[in-house]
């Protein structure tokens, strides 16, 4: 076999699996990149939608913590503190977060008539629905499982739009870094598409990437490796699966305010406990938001976090209420170099590492994504035959080298669900839907040069994108 037929079947190949994987991804990486653009600026939008609340008269005299904390419980009949976030200025509402029947309240309370502003649970406040749509579709673990496996696969559609993208022999960047305009719209949407691709991948990845930590089977996988190989360093401050991975996490709010699984009714407060609390922590200058957590048994420790969206500001500390000492603080310095990574990913996923810039870095790697799912959408659409499903078909199967199978390994080992969706698919390829004719032809899995009547001859061009 001559080296240039090698190289031809290896490209219809790899472009099989691009256009298998970004027929599967498509609609999910538009769900993905609109909902994960309203996400990136929650800051504004939270601030937005708590303009009410942040803009009080500041007339009169403070109330005492535990009294505000009175009026919350009094407004939820039944309910129990869960979390009493500190006021970062004057005019700011007072936000207590209670827990009534195993589901949270927020509570809105004015720092000095007491009165009730708002009450809302924390699910169904708007960006606590956007990022349950975002990795959840709604639909809870189920939901996480098929976000997932669209991630896993959107990496394979990446890399081997890479492999696709790679200039042979390519004289000029025409078509390669920017796209040619003139030569008609067959030429236009393969440039649009294949340009985007190149400068879209590598933030792309970094994305997906940054987010495998908050699905439910990485987040679980990574949890049980990092168990069997004794890495594990106190508790985590993500979720996984839209769930506290530990019970001690639960000190913490985590990413995703809302995300909660049933929570522990907590010890009546104590009467001066909470002021006792807030004196020893005002100084030590805690990254706001500040989440004050009561004990969770007669007598325990109440636990401070800093729910900064920049995590590697994040710190926590346990304080004796009774005393008001600080017994304990862990910083962001301190955690595991597993949990400090994924820490400094996440905050870079939801654009919050490096400000206003991270957060246009985010929206425009979406925008692009949306642009490349939409373009490779056309192409399709264009150049599918009448009543086929228009996938490429095949010259012949080209063998598995070493290094392919190793890099399937590898990426098997880092995405499970990678590695078992793809053997289910390669299974019902061989058992199913290579066995039944009018399947094989619509698919497209018949090969080149066979006798079953239903595949044309199709040159080396029709492979090149």
């Amino acid at each position: 076999m001559s080296v240039q037929a090698s190289a031809t079947r290896w490209y219809s190949s790899v472009w099989r699996w691009h256009f298998y994987a970004g027929l599967f991804c498509i609609p999910f990486i538009i769900w993905l990149a609109l909902t994960g653009t309203i996400y990136l600026w929650r800051p504004q939008l939270e601030a937005l939608l708590d303009r009410p609340y942040d803009h009080l008269a500041t007339v009169g005299q403070v109330s005492a913590p535990n009294a505000q904390v009175s009026a919350a419980l009094r407004a939820v009949p039944g309910s129990t503190l869960h979390k009493y976030i500190l006021p970062e200025a004057e005019g700011q509402a007072v936000r207590v977060l209670v827990t009534v029947k195993g589901v949270d309240k927020r509570v809105y309370v004015d720092p000095r008539s007491l009165a009730i502003l708002h009450v809302v649970t924390e699910d169904n406040r708007p960006l606590a629905v956007v990022m349950r749509l975002h990795g959840q579709l709604l639909a809870g673990d189920i939901g996480s499982y098929v976000i997932e496996i669209a991630a896993c696969w959107a990496v394979v559609m990446l890399l081997t739009g890479l492999y696709l993208w790679w200039p042979r022999g390519r004289k000029g960047m025409a078509g390669v870094l920017y796209p040619r305009l003139r030569g008609g719209r067959r030429l236009f949407w393969r440039d649009i598409h294949a340009t985007t691709g190149i400068w879209v991948s590598v933030f792309a990845l970094g994305l997906i990437l940054t987010g495998l930590p908050w699905a439910t089977a990485w987040g679980s996988y990574l949890a049980e490796v990092r168990q069997l190989t004794g890495t594990t360093k106190g508790p985590v401050d993500w979720t996984i699966g839209g769930k506290a991975p530990t019970p001690k996490a639960d000190a913490m709010l985590g990413p995703h305010p809302g995300h909660r699984g049933m929570v522990k009714a907590a010890p009546p407060i104590r009467p001066g406990e909470l002021e006792h609390v807030i004196a020893t922590i005002r100084p030590l200058r805690i990254a706001p938001p500040v989440l004050i957590s009561p004990p969770e048994h007669e007598g325990g420790l109440w636990a401070v976090a800093s729910d900064a969206a920049d995590r590697p500001l994040r710190s926590d500390a346990q304080i004796d209420g009774a005393t008001g000492r600080l017994v304990g603080r862990v910083d962001f310095a301190d955690r595991h170099w597993i949990d400090q990574t994924i820490g400094y990913g996440i905050a870079a996923h939801e654009g919050a590492l490096f400000g206003i810039a991270n957060q246009i870095l985010g929206t425009l790697t979406a925008l692009f994504l949306v642009v490349l799912a939409v373009s490779g959408t056309i192409m399709w659409w264009r150049r599918r035959p009448i009543g086929l499903l228009g996938a490429p078909v095949p010259l012949t199967r080209p063998r598995f080298r070493a290094g392919l199978v190793a890099a399937l390994v590898a990426l098997g080992a880092y995405m499970p669900l990678f590695g078992v969706t793809l053997v289910l698919v390669l299974i019902a390829e061989v058992l199913v839907l290579r066995r039944v004719p009018a399947t094989r032809h619509w698919l497209g899995l018949g090969r080149v040069g066979a006798h079953d009547g239903l595949n044309g001859g199709v040159g080396e061009r029709d492979f090149r994108i």
